[in-house]
């Protein structure tokens, strides 16, 4: 029956890929992070996946491995290599992290390559390799468990950096969505490679990325190693971002702290350098007590201070904490002596222009506000400065200078959401200082209420400046009709007390234009919400329309109880002279006049009235005493040319 065991011999190249696939699992099984899946049912270029494990915990988070086996002889340098076909880096390539796994028969060695740094090779070198079908795949480093581990923590903060976004995503509205990406902080591609991802660190921190470096702050720890002084760019973006708007995490900032203080322990790095940075992670934690205690350390080293530059950054910043103790002259003392190590640093120029507004010398602290100029690409603490500029500008009644600042911040408005409630208390305190400043706020509010059209009280503002640029004369590009069918869409937003006050301006315009009728409906509709002293403008306009049956109990309403002045007065006599009640048209006059002595439309109005009531006698009196008190009236001017015989210019005794 030996014809029977002529069986099928196992190929060479089967028997190695188990080898290898046996070692590389249990490699997985020591690192405890990563649980071996599946191989692909089509491998087109993938043989296995691997979960990443979170103390037990499935993750879900993925990466894609290769794995090879070979007996091939090593190099001369102790490497290996095997042949790949580019389709399959390229299909590899479409999944973060992915890596080849090489078993090395002979040595029982478990090598890696990670696709970046095929790539990373193929695209240094001088051949056009992308026309190429085949590929070297060189595998030099072990494939230990610490690699392992460091990849689990770099992949899973990846994925958790991509899903928290998606997430946000996912739960904004989409109207907020355009606004939430242009505030959002790029995403970068840590690469697994130690050298790569130290380089790639050191790069974004020498070009101020603070908040790209914070969002992948946990891959560098992954690659680099939380403890390495690689780390400290990371430890050091927090603190900036804590410094510079409280934006920062507690626990990294404090964490930076025990990193920088182990540096100080073993007495590496210049201590003036390291107590700085200390007293800066302090401050960004709201320990300014703290913080003042140890920049005081670093002002004690000759070294540190030696440096102009950096003597002068840590004036300003214990300046800084100093005034946040509530010493702001000594702090000012401290940014004068950063300014004068270093004229330039904008710091210490907005810090001392901040404290200049506070006690209102505003011509200097535009002087350092025009120095504050943060050339460094972080716009935050530049649009600081240029904010605060708006208010000296407004205060130094440059109003033009001031919106045109204004105008640069709302470029940024969009990033920083500070901005744009910013400029809106600026234009609401000053925007209605001058008629040209009027016209430049009208155009905000439109802009404001644009970009916020739920912001009651920015509606309300618009329609207040709209109103008081018309009532000084400036043409905001708009008619009486459309600026009421602009009121009446909007009028439900305000309550009534409001709303009165806008028929009421409304009102005026119409007033303004001659148009009496469409100035007693709006002030109708004012009096009708606000009664009060709105009826003195509805009971003028009744007067106007001849409707002094109308207007006659709501202007001796506002005379005898609301305001008892002599304008309501003056309007209770036109009431009674219109409805001929005479008598009641002089008294009324005369309470005005009583009131009010120098109201001279009155008297010559009272002088009139006794005219057309036919006692001659009594107008003269009351013309004479008119003219005699104002000379230069054009009604005295008219009097004395129509009634000549009344010998106006004839000295008598003021009634």
């Amino acid at each position: 029956m030996s014809n029977f065991d002529d069986l099928p011999k196992r190929d060479r190249n089967h028997v190695v890929e188990q080898q290898a696939v046996a070692a590389f699992q249990q490699r997985l099984v020591e690192s405890g992070v990563f649980l071996l899946q599946n191989g692909d049912r089509k491998d087109y270029g993938t043989d296995c996946q691997l979960e990443v494990v979170d103390e037990e915990r499935a993750t879900n988070v993925r990466v894609h491995v290769q794995v090879k086996g070979t007996e091939r002889t090593l190099n001369a340098d102790g490497s290996v290599s095997i042949g790949i076909g580019r389709t399959n880096l390229n299909y590899l390539m479409m999944q973060p992290h992915s890596f080849y796994v090489c078993y090395h028969v002979p040595t029982c060695s478990l090598r890696f390559c990670t696709v970046e740094d095929v790539l990373r090779q193929y695209d240094h070198s001088d051949t056009d390799w992308t026309a190429q079908k085949t590929l070297t795949v060189t595998f030099r480093d072990e494939l230990t468990v610490d690699t392992l581990r460091s990849l689990a923590a770099l992949v899973k903060a990846g994925a958790v950096s991509s899903r928290d976004g998606r997430v946000e995503h996912i739960l904004s509205p989409a109207a907020d969505l355009p606004t939430l990406l242009k505030r959002a902080v790029p995403e970068i591609h840590v690469p697994s490679n130690r050298k790569a991802a130290a380089d790639l660190l050191r790069e974004l921190y020498e070009a101020r990325a603070d908040d790209v470096i914070s969002v992948a702050f946990d891959r560098f720890a992954a690659v680099i190693g939380i403890a390495d002084d690689v780390m400290d760019a990371c430890y050091m973006a927090e603190i900036n971002l804590g410094m510079a708007d409280g934006r920062r995490s507690s626990v990294r900032v404090e964490a930076a702290v025990g990193h920088f203080e182990g540096k100080l322990r073993r007495g590496m790095h210049q201590r003036g350098s390291l107590h700085y940075t200390i007293g800066n992670a302090h401050s960004a934690l709201g320990d300014e007590t703290e913080a003042r205690r140890v920049y005081g350390m670093a002002l004690e080293d000759p070294t540190f201070m030696a440096d102009p530059r950096m003597a002068a950054q840590l004036h300003k910043n214990l300046g800084t904490s100093i005034e946040r103790l509530g010493a702001e002259d000594e702090a000012v003392v401290h940014y004068r002596e950063a300014l004068r190590l270093d004229p330039d640093l904008p710091e210490a120029n907005n810090a001392l222009g901040c404290h200049l507004v506070r006690i209102g010398r505003y011509e200097e602290a535009l002087e350092h506000f025009d120095r504050a100029d943060f050339a460094d690409g972080c716009s935050e603490r530049g649009a600081s400065a240029h904010g605060w500029k708006v208010n000296v500008l407004f205060n130094l009644d440059d109003g033009r200078a001031a919106f045109r600042e204004i105008n640069n911040l709302l470029a940024r408005a969009e990033a920083e959401a500070w901005i744009w409630p910013w400029c809106a208390r600026q234009v609401r305190t000053f925007g209605r200082t001058t008629p040209e400043n009027a016209r430049r706020a009208l155009s905000f509010w439109v802009r404001f209420t644009a970009s916020h059209p739920h912001d009651v009280q920015a509606m309300w503002e618009l329609f207040r400046v709209a109103f008081h640029a018309r009532e000084h004369g400036v043409d905001i590009g708009r008619t009486y009709a459309g600026m009421r069918a602009f009121l009446e869409l909007n009028i439900d937003r305000f309550g009534a007390k409001n709303a009165a006050f806008l028929w009421d301006r409304l009102g005026h315009w119409a007033q303004r234009d001659g148009d009496w009728i469409e100035a007693a409906s709006c002030f109708r509709r004012a009096f009708d919400m606000g009664g009060g002293h709105y009826g003195y403008c509805l009971g003028t306009a009744l007067n106007f329309q001849g409707r002094a049956e109308e207007s006659l109990p709501i202007l001796l309403e506002q005379a005898t109880t609301v305001k008892a002045d002599a304008m309501s007065w003056f309007q209770v006599a036109i009431a009674h002279e219109k409805l001929g009640s005479i008598p009641a048209a002089i008294d009324a006059y005369g309470r005005a006049l009583a009131l009010d002595p120098e109201y001279d439309l009155a008297m010559f109005n009272l002088g009139g009235l006794h005219w057309n009531n036919g006692d001659i006698t009594e107008a003269a009196v009351v013309w004479r005493a008119a003219v005699a008190r104002f000379p230069d009236h054009q009604l005295a001017d008219k009097l004395r040319r129509e009634i000549p015989f009344l010998d106006l210019d004839r000295s008598i005794d003021l009634i």
